[in-house]
């Protein structure tokens, strides 16, 4: 059984997202530029998605793993499982909030199961379930304090740049973003690849 800890979901983020920051800016701009044309930009954003699930098996990704047809083969089934993750999220909210972000940790990876092991919306949730169960804290507590700390991390970047020259504030803001952005999903990624061992 694996240990997931918010240690190693911290350490791992920032190893592996660095190491994929370059791979993910150029997916984004892919991305952007495609999200106007129907049909496909359905597949690019499955697979913005679909890029955790690469980044977790090891490696640098390609930027153009978007263009995949794999992401698009499920696309009834990647909107039905939205919809019912909406549905659950959102309805555990109307009981003071915390309800809905448990259930939102606990089907946190339903997304990624239904993409990388072909399950249909209802096996992804109740897998999702069962292999968050008991590291739900973990899970939180492993994102937030490393969004917290990158924020914080950019934010004083931002400031010391920002005193030299208002533009160099700006830049210094705009790449800790985008590193910020890359390692939040390398952490989704690290997150991912543990709990999918169990699936």
């Amino acid at each position: 059984m694996n240990q997931l800890t918010v240690n190693g979901i911290i350490t791992n983020a920032i190893q592996i997202g660095i190491k994929n920051v370059a791979s993910i800016v150029g997916a984004v701009i892919l991305w952007i530029l495609t999200i106007w044309i129907p049909y496909l930009n359905v597949g690019t954003t499955i697979a913005m998605i679909g890029l955790v699930v690469a980044i977790s098996k090891g490696g640098v990704i390609s930027p153009t793993e978007i263009f995949n047809a794999k992401y698009r083969k499920n696309m009834g089934e990647f909107f039905l499982l939205m919809i019912f993750l909406l549905m659950g999220v959102y309805g555990g909210m109307i009981f003071l909030i915390i309800p809905g972000i448990v259930i939102g940790i606990a089907w946190g990876q339903a997304v990624y199961l239904l993409i990388d092991k072909d399950l249909n919306p209802t096996e992804a949730l109740t897998v999702s379930n069962k292999i968050t169960y008991g590291k739900k804290w973990t899970i939180f507590l492993g994102n937030f304090i490393l969004a917290v700390v990158m924020m914080i991390a950019v934010s004083i970047l931002s400031y010391i740049f920002g005193s030299i020259a208002d533009i160099l504030g700006l830049l210094a803001g705009l790449a800790g973003y985008v590193v910020l952005i890359s390692v939040m999903m390398a952490a989704s990624a690290y997150i991912y690849g543990e709990l999918s061992k169990e699936a």
